[in-house]
């Protein structure tokens, strides 16, 4: 039988969400729990990736068993605390974590000033930031268009098209928080698209040129990525 689960993490100490053979991984730490628990291998298909540093508010994976599985409860008492599990439950044979995904939400959060409790949660920006100027840029990023310039090199994606429904900035307590919602998205793009904006913010790129850099599809034209530590996984939508 498939099964969903749906759980959390705080990025900050793993080498990103999916297994790699020489680093702490947010996959290889849950199969390991399940591993523990039903004394037989499960193998976790994720929603999406998330890089070394970056976290999730809500993650997705299907994995498929023939005996009952685990208790959210059961797992969490096995995990560390910085990845909680939330709900497993039954969905059709055919479900696939990431393929039946519809949509997917990130937030890239920013503090405009220093504060010693949000370090590995929010990046902390010196300079003094346009955010209009930065809301008249992330304009150009709705709609159906080819995210070359924000996709980072030498990746498996069969294409680099995608169909962004909302991206804006707006003012929180500590300073800004970027949302950006999507169809699916590029390796490293939410990054890539934040360091970009930033350099608008900055009054280093205007609107416009933001615009051509969209239109460009040349990683080159970009800036560089925002650090991963303000970076979020909200929403999946099915």
């Amino acid at each position: 039988m498939r099964y969903f689960i749906e759980f959390a993490y705080k990025g900050t100490y793993y080498h990103g969400s999916q297994f790699q053979p020489n680093g702490v991984t947010v996959q290889g730490v849950m199969e390991e729990a399940f591993l523990t628990i039903l004394r037989q291998p499960v193998g976790l298909v994720f929603a999406g990736r998330t890089d070394a540093g970056v976290h999730a508010m809500q993650m997705f994976a299907h994995f498929d068993l023939d005996v009952t599985p685990p208790t959210p409860e059961r797992l969490n008492r096995l995990l560390p605390t910085d990845i909680a599990v939330y709900r497993i439950f039954p969905v059709e044979a055919d479900k696939h974590a990431r393929f039946s995904a519809t949509s997917r939400t990130y937030e890239y959060r920013i503090n405009t000033r220093k504060s010693p409790f949000t370090r590995d949660t929010r990046t902390y920006i010196t300079n003094a930031l346009d955010f209009d100027a930065m809301n008249a840029a992330a304009e150009y990023l709705l709609g159906t268009h080819d995210f070359a310039s924000f996709c980072k090199a030498h990746t498996d994606s069969k294409t680099t098209i995608c169909t962004v429904t909302e991206a804006y900035w707006r003012a929180d307590a500590e300073g800004a928080v970027f949302t950006i919602t999507a169809n699916r998205f590029l390796r490293n793009m939410v990054r890539a698209v934040v360091g970009t904006l930033l350099d608008v913010g900055r009054q280093k790129l205007s609107p416009q040129e933001f615009e051509a850099i969209i239109q460009s599809q040349s990683r080159q034209a970009a800036g560089q990525s925002a650090p991963s530590e303000g970076l979020f996984l909200t929403h999946v939508r099915y």
